[in-house]
Formats: C-alpha cells, sequence, structure tokens
C-alpha cells in the first residue's frame, strides 16, 4: 500500500539552499584562482650558460676593391675614332686605349705655334733693335770725350799764353765757355748711355716672358692634342671602359678605369651600434666564398651611410683563386678576448648592456619560467651574461615573443 511522505521542513528546505550557494562560490572562487595552462613550445632552441673566454667580434659584408684605382677622363672634347682595348685587357704606362678626333685642337694648335713665332721674331728685333741703340749712344759718348777733351787742351794752351798777356780777355772767356759746353754734352751723352743700357735689359725681358707665355700655350695645345691619344698611367687591367666609335665626348667625362687586381682591399659595411669598438689595427678575417685571408683595419669611414659605417681591411697573404675586383666577401673583425665571463649564444632579441625577459628551463620538470637577465656586452653569435643567470643554467633563445602574455612554458 501506498505511504504518503511528509512534506519538508521549511528550515531542512533553507539549510540545503544555503549548503549550494555556499558550495557554488567555493567552486567559483576556486576556478577564478586557477592559473591558464602553460603553453607549448615545439623544438625550441635552447643554449647553456657558460663561463670562460669570450671573443668578441664585429661582422658586415662588403666588397673587394683596388687598393690603386686610376680613373682616366678626358682633357678636351672629342669625338671617338677607335677603341683599341676591351675591359679584361692587361696593360702598361703609355698603352693607347682609344683615339679621339677634334679639328678645333689642331686648329688651336697651330694658332699657338703661330703666335709663338711672332713673338720669338719680335724678341730678335728688340735685342737688335736695342743693341744697335746702345751702339750709337755709345759712339755719342766717344765723339763728346773726344770734343771735351780737345776743349781742355784749346783751354790750358789759352791759360798758358794768358800769362805772358799773348792772348785777350774775350778769347780767354770764348776757351772757358767751349770747354764748359763740351763737358756738358759728354754728360749727357754719358746719361744716355747708361739709361739705354738700364732700359734694354728691362725690354729685353718683358720680351722674354711674352715668349715663355707663347711657349707655355704651346705646350698646353701639343699636351691636349697628344691627349686626344688616350694612354693607361699605370700598368694593371681596364676594368671599365664602354665607349664605342663615333661617339662624342666631353671635357672631364669618364673614358676608362684601370686596376690593379694584384692589390685588393675590402671596405665592409659595419653596423654603427658596433662600429664604436672598432679601431685601427684589428685583426680581421674576410670570407672570400673561396677561402679566408687574413687582413687588418687600416681606415674607418669618420661618417655613417644607411645606419652603417665603412672600414677598410688590407688583405695579408696571397688572394684565393677567382678574387677580383668588386666581389662580394664577409668580413669578421676580432674586438677583444674576454676572460672567465659567463656568456651564452645570442638571443632572438636584446641589445647590448640592456635587461631582456628570457625563459629559463626548469630541469627534469619540462617547463621554464620567465626570468629577466641583463645582458653586457655582444659578439657576432654570443652575448655576456651580467646579472640574472649562473653557469650551467639552460635558457630558450629563440624567438618567444607571440607568449609574451605567459610566465611559464611548456616545452616538447
Amino acid at each position: 500500500m501506498d505511504i504518503p511522505r511528509q512534506p519538508p521542513s521549511k528550515r531542512k528546505r533553507y539549510l540545503l539552499i544555503a549548503a549550494g550557494a555556499v558550495a557554488l562560490t567555493l567552486t567559483t572562487v576556486a576556478l577564478a584562482n586557477l592559473k591558464p595552462a602553460a603553453p607549448t613550445v615545439e623544438s625550441p632552441w635552447i643554449d647553456q650558460v657558460r663561463r670562460g673566454e669570450m671573443l668578441r667580434q664585429v661582422r658586415g659584408p662588403g666588397t673587394l676593391v683596388p687598393e690603386r684605382l686610376q680613373y682616366i677622363t678626358a682633357v678636351t672634347q672629342g669625338r671617338v675614332d677607335r677603341v683599341l682595348v676591351q675591359p679584361g685587357e692587361t696593360v702598361k704606362p703609355g698603352t693607347v686605349l682609344l683615339e679621339l678626333s677634334n679639328p678645333d685642337e689642331d686648329l688651336s694648335t697651330m694658332d699657338a705655334e703661330r703666335l709663338l713665332t711672332s713673338a720669338e721674331a719680335q724678341l730678335v728685333q728688340t735685342r737688335s733693335n736695342l743693341e744697335s741703340q746702345r751702339l750709337t749712344y755709345q759712339a755719342a759718348v766717344a765723339r763728346a770725350r773726344s770734343a771735351y777733351q780737345e776743349a781742355r787742351r784749346q783751354l790750358e794752351v789759352a791759360e798758358q799764353l794768358n800769362r805772358d798777356n799773348m792772348v785777350t780777355q774775350q778769347e780767354m772767356a770764348q776757351r772757358r765757355d767751349a770747354e764748359q759746353e763740351s763737358r756738358t754734352s759728354l754728360e749727357a751723352a754719358e746719361g744716355q748711355l747708361k739709361l739705354s743700357t738700364e732700359t734694354m735689359a728691362s725690354q729685353i725681358a718683358a720680351q722674354e716672358a711674352q715668349v715663355e707665355q707663347m711657349r707655355r700655350l704651346v705646350a698646353m695645345r701639343r699636351d691636349r692634342l697628344a691627349s686626344l691619344k688616350v694612354r693607361s698611367p699605370i700598368e694593371g687591367v681596364v676594368q671599365d671602359l664602354t665607349l664605342q666609335p663615333g661617339q662624342w665626348v666631353m671635357s672631364g667625362t669618364a673614358l676608362a678605369r684601370v686596376v690593379q687586381p694584384s692589390r685588393l682591399k675590402a671596405v665592409l659595411r659595419v653596423p654603427e651600434t658596433q662600429a664604436k669598438d672598432v679601431t685601427l689595427g684589428l685583426k680581421a678575417d674576410v670570407d672570400t666564398r673561396n677561402g679566408i685571408v687574413r687582413g687588418r683595419v687600416i681606415r674607418i669611414d669618420p661618417g655613417s651611410q644607411g645606419g652603417t659605417v665603412g672600414v677598410d681591411v688590407s688583405l695579408e697573404g696571397d688572394l684565393p683563386p677567382g678574387a677580383r675586383p668588386d666581389l662580394s666577401v664577409d668580413g669578421t673583425i676580432e674586438i677583444e678576448r674576454l676572460e672567465n665571463v659567463l656568456f651564452m649564444n645570442r638571443p632572438a632579441f636584446g641589445q647590448a648592456e640592456s635587461s631582456v625577459s628570457l625563459f629559463k628551463v626548469e630541469p627534469g620538470t619540462g617547463h621554464a619560467v620567465r626570468a629577466t637577465v641583463r645582458l653586457g656586452r655582444t659578439s657576432v653569435s654570443t652575448v655576456e651574461i651580467v646579472d640574472g643567470l649562473v653557469e650551467g643554467d639552460s635558457v630558450i633563445i629563440s624567438d618567444v615573443s607571440r607568449w609574451d602574455g605567459f610566465d611559464r612554458l611548456r616545452i616538447r
């Protein structure tokens, strides 16, 4: 038979509701305090902190360039008549590379030679005229001196006769006047001779200067005419000569370039943030893709271009086969050796002398936790550890930036 149930009492119902509310609250609080699950990192790049010697290096791409490079430019404008060599050919000093022509230069040279001939003839005529004038004045001095001496003798005779009262006073006065006149004539003739001799040297010097000027003009014109045969000033290899017969080139146009391929240097482009540590004389290794050549830093550009600084490295020893101008190379410059320091491979991010956040691997747990690490000096592939890690720590150095919101990672 059915047994009727007694409805629950109100107190018991309230207790059940209160217990359910408490359980729900505790569950909510517990779920809120749960940490998010650590994301999984697939095969990260992990490196171990080491202590010992750290070699600081700076690396930069570059090219091989000749130590001696000779650009050959057009001295005068002209038309290309013949091209006698091609790029890649070996030339010696004086080898004719190409021939130009310019009729105006021929006419200018002939005009300059005509002016020189005229100036030289004028110099000869000036010397002849001045010498003839000097001889004329010299003869006049001789005549004046002879007349003066004759007048003095006449005066001396008259004075002797005057002591014996054998000449009149009027005749004595005439003799004295004649002697004074002849003396004045002699002094004037000697003055003209002296002035002629002094001015003759200056007049000849002025004419000689004009002749010398004409000679320099002729030499310059002849040099310009000779420059139409373009010659190599050094021994080397023609690297650039692209002109064709019939082309017209202007004065100052680059005609060719001659280099000495046996004497090359490397010009590296070093990042400007690392160039501050590069100094003259540092050792360097230059990778030509066909061998590594030792060298030393010989010059550093004073300015920066495109975020890099140019560094010239002289190459020591024989060059490997295939080394030629404009060949792309990679250079590594040795800055210094740090003794007994903590270091590891460089992480995917982080600059020298800065603090970065890295994930340190917890041994035996398969997890990595975030740690703040202070970096020191850097090299091409390594970085000094100043604080935050100890020897033997393992650190994820691959890029984990997409997990910046997590403090713990799971490693698979």
